[in-house]
C-alpha cells in the first residue's frame, strides 16, 4: 500500500482530518496490520508501474507518463506461468498503480549472491532505443516488499539526516551515454518482536549496470565487473541478463514506525513559515473586513432605519424637518432589485451544486472517491433549492444538467488507463449510489421551502450606474483572487511535486489548515467586494460572488504554467498537453469550490443585512 495524496487533479484542493502536522513516533498506515515471517519464509516482492522522476542534472522532469512493468521493451523477468495481479483498491487503480507478482525469490533472513532472475533476454535496435530514452528520461522502477516501496538511500544536507527515497533508477547516463541497470542488490531491514518472529521495516535497492554477467545453471549467475557497464547498443541486438542479490540486516525500527524513514521534507520550515505567514495575514483581514462592515453597517441601518421613522411622520403629519438626514442611496436603495434572479440561475444552482459536493468532500477526502458519490445527496439538494429560491421553472432540466456536468467532473478523476472492467466498476457504482442519492437530494431540495427574500423584488428592473476603477468586473476579480491563492500556494508546490515527482506528500495537517485558512479569506473578500459593489448600486451580485471568489483558479493555473517552465522539461507535444489538461481540471474544480465558498458567503450577507432593515 502507497502514501498519496488522495484527490487527483482535484485533489490539489483536499484536506484530511490529521490535525499533526508532522508524523508521530507511531506511525501507522490504516488498515495494515504487522506480517510475521519465520526464517526461510518466503517475503513476496511485487512490481509496480515505471514512473518518471526528477533527472539528477538539473532536477526537472522530462515525461509525465507511466508505463506498466511488464511492457514487451523493457524485457524484464516475468515468473512462471506469467505475471498475476494483486488486488488493489478502485483508488490505487485510478492512479494507475499496476501491483503485479516477480520473479524475485527472497527468503526471510538468507542472504543471495548473484542469482539469475530469467534467462538471458534480447533487445533488438528498436527497443534498445525506446529503453535509452526512457533512461534519459529518468525513469524509476517501482517495487513493493511487504507493503514497503523499494527505495534509495538519499541525504539531506539542510538537516544533515538519511531518508528512503521510493523508486530506483532504471539506468544511468554517464558521458552522454545512457547504461542500462541490470543488477539489484536488495538490502532488507527486518526487526525481530520476539523469538523466531521478524518483520520487514525497510527495503533498499542499489542498481547496477553489469554486461558481462553469465548464466551458470540452477539460477545461480556470474555476475560481471561493475567497472564494464552494459550499453544498448542501438544498432545490433545486445543480450541482457537481469541479476539480482539480497541481504538481510537487523535493525531496532519496530513495525510502527517503519514509514518513517520514508516521510521526509526538506526544509519543514517553510512550512511553518508559510502557515503563520499565511495565519497572521488571514486572521488580520478577516478581523479588518468584520470590523469595517459592522461598523459602517451599524451606522446604515441606523441611518436607514431613521429615515423610514421620518417618513411615518411626514403621513402622519408630523415635521420631518431634521438636520442631517438624506435620502435612500447606497446599498438599502437597491433593496427591490437585489433578490431578482440572476442570468442563467440554472447553470450558477448547477454549479453551486457541485460546488457544495466538493467542499464536503474535502473535508473527507480519506475516502475520496466513495465519498464524493455518497455526497451527490448535498450536490442535489443545494443545487436545487438555489435553483428554486431563484424562481426557476426548469426543474427536470436542472436535474438532467446537474447530473450531466457532476458525470464530466467525476470521471475526470479516473486516469487514461483505467482497465475497461474498472471503468464499469466506476459506471455500476455511479448508477447505483450516486444518481439515487443526487436524485433524492433534489427532490428533498425542491419540496422544502422557498429561501424567502426579507424585501420585496420591484416589477421593473432599476437602472445600473456604470462601474468604474475596482468594481468593474475584471479588476475586482484580478484583486479579490489574488488572496485566496496568497494562503495555499506554498502548499501547492509540495502538492504537485507529489502529483509529477512521484514523491510522498504526507503533510496533512498543514494542508487542513491551508483549506481552513482559504476557506475564511474567500469568505471575508468577497463579502466585501459584494458590499462595495451594493454600495455602487450594483444589484448583480449572484454570479460576480461566483466569478469573483472564483478567480483565484486563475492564479492556480498561472502558478501551475510557472512550474512547467521552472520544472518541467517535456520532450514531446503530448506530455505538455497531459500536464495542461490536469492543471486546466485542477483549476477548474478550483474555481466551483472558491467560487461556491463566495456566493454562499454572499448571499448570507446579503439576507442578514436586508433583513435588518424597514423597508415598506
Amino acid at each position: 500500500m502507497r502514501f498519496y495524496d488522495l484527490t487527483t487533479p482535484g485533489a490539489v484542493l483536499s484536506a484530511l482530518l490529521l490535525l499533526a502536522p508532522c508524523p508521530s513516533s507511531a506511525f501507522y498506515l490504516p488498515g495494515v496490520a504487522p506480517t510475521s515471517y519465520k526464517y526461510g519464509d518466503k517475503v513476496p516482492l511485487h512490481v509496480n508501474h515505471l514512473t518518471p522522476a526528477e533527472s539528477q542534472k538539473d532536477a526537472q522532469v522530462r515525461s509525465v507518463f507511466s508505463f506498466d512493468y511488464y511492457h514487451s521493451r523493457f524485457h524484464f523477468c516475468e515468473p512462471e506461468g506469467g505475471a498475476k495481479y494483486i488486488s488493489e483498491s478502485l483508488g490505487s487503480i485510478l492512479f494507475g498503480d499496476r501491483i503485479q507478482t516477480s520473479p524475485f525469490d527472497l527468503r526471510m533472513g538468507k542472504n543471495e549472491t548473484c542469482k539469475a532472475a530469467c534467462s538471458e533476454q534480447k533487445f533488438t535496435p528498436r527497443e534498445a532505443k525506446f529503453v535509452n530514452r526512457r533512461i534519459w528520461q529518468s525513469y524509476n522502477l517501482n517495487w513493493l516488499v511487504d507493503g514497503l516501496p523499494a527505495g534509495q538511500l538519499q541525504y539531506d544536507p539542510n538537516t544533515m539526516t538519511q531518508f528512503y527515497s521510493p523508486g530506483f533508477a532504471l539506468g544511468s547516463v554517464e558521458n552522454e551515454q545512457p547504461r542500462l541497470n541490470n543488477h539489484y542488490d536488495i538490502v532488507i531491514d527486518f526487526h525481530q518482536p520476539s523469538k523466531d518472529t521478524y518483520r520487514v521495516v525497510g527495503v533498499l535497492v542499489e542498481p547496477r549496470s553489469l554486461r558481462d554477467s553469465k548464466m551458470i545453471g540452477d539460477g545461480k549467475a556470474e555476475c560481471g565487473d561493475p567497472k564494464d557497464p552494459l550499453i544498448l547498443s542501438e544498432k545490433e541486438t545486445t543480450t541482457v541478463l537481469y541479476t539480482y542479490s539480497v541481504y538481510w540486516r537487523p535493525s531496532k525500527t519496530p513495525f510502527a514506525t517503519r514509514w518513517d524513514k520514508y516521510l521526509h521534507v526538506y526544509d519543514p520550515s517553510i512550512h511553518w513559515f508559510s502557515l503563520i505567514n499565511s495565519a497572521v495575514i488571514v486572521v488580520f483581514l478577516v478581523c479588518m473586513v468584520t470590523t469595517i462592515l459592522i461598523r459602517t453597517l451599524r451606522k446604515d441601518i441606523a441611518r436607514y432605519n431613521r429615515l423610514d421613522e421620518l417618513a411615518l411622520d411626514d403621513l402622519s403629519g408630523t415635521s420631518v424637518v431634521e438636520e442631517g438626514v438624506q435620502e435612500d442611496s447606497g446599498w438599502k436603495l437597491v433593496h427591490g432589485d437585489v433578490f431578482r434572479p440572476p442570468k442563467n440561475p440554472l447553470l450558477l444552482s448547477v454549479l453551486l451544486g457541485n460546488g457544495a459536493q466538493l467542499f464536503m468532500m474535502t473535508g473527507f477526502t480519506i475516502v475520496m472517491i466513495l465519498l464524493y458519490t455518497l455526497f451527490g445527496f448535498i450536490g442535489g439538494y443545494v443545487s436545487a433549492r438555489t435553483y428554486k429560491h431563484f424562481r426557476g421553472e426548469s426543474w427536470k432540466l436542472n436535474f438532467a444538467t446537474f447530473f450531466l456536468l457532476n458525470l464530466f467532473v467525476w470521471a475526470k478523476a479516473a486516469s487514461g488507463a483505467v482497465p475497461f472492467t474498472t471503468m464499469l466498476v466506476i459506471v455500476g457504482i455511479w448508477f447505483l449510489i450516486s444518481v439515487p442519492l443526487s436524485l433524492t437530494g433534489s427532490w428533498l431540495g425542491f419540496r422544502a421551502p422557498v429561501v424567502e427574500a426579507p424585501v420585496r423584488t420591484n416589477q421593473i428592473p432599476r437602472q445600473i450606474p456604470p462601474a468604474g476603477g475596482y468594481l468593474r468586473p475584471l479588476p475586482s476579480m484580478l484583486l479579490v483572487g489574488v488572496l485566496p491563492f496568497g494562503a495555499i500556494f506554498v502548499e501547492l508546490y509540495f502538492i504537485m511535486n507529489s502529483i509529477w515527482f512521484s514523491k510522498v506528500y504526507y503533510m496533512f495537517g498543514f494542508l487542513f489548515v491551508c483549506f481552513g485558512l482559504m476557506v475564511m479569506t474567500c469568505a471575508a473578500v468577497t463579502v466585501l467586494m459584494v458590499y462595495f459593489l451594493l454600495c455602487a448600486e450594483d444589484y448583480r451580485w449572484q454570479w460576480r460572488a461566483f466569478m469573483t471568489a472564483g478567480a483565484s483558479a486563475l492564479y492556480v493555473f498561472a502558478y501551475c504554467l510557472v512550474y512547467w517552465g521552472r520544472t518541467m522539461a517535456f520532450s514531446s507535444v503530448i506530455g505538455a498537453g497531459l500536464f495542461l489538461g490536469y492543471s486546466a481540471l485542477i483549476s477548474v474544480l478550483f474555481f466551483v469550490l472558491t467560487g461556491t465558498i463566495g456566493f454562499f458567503a454572499s448571499w448570507f450577507f446579503v439576507l442578514k443585512i436586508y433583513g435588518s432593515i424597514k423597508v415598506d
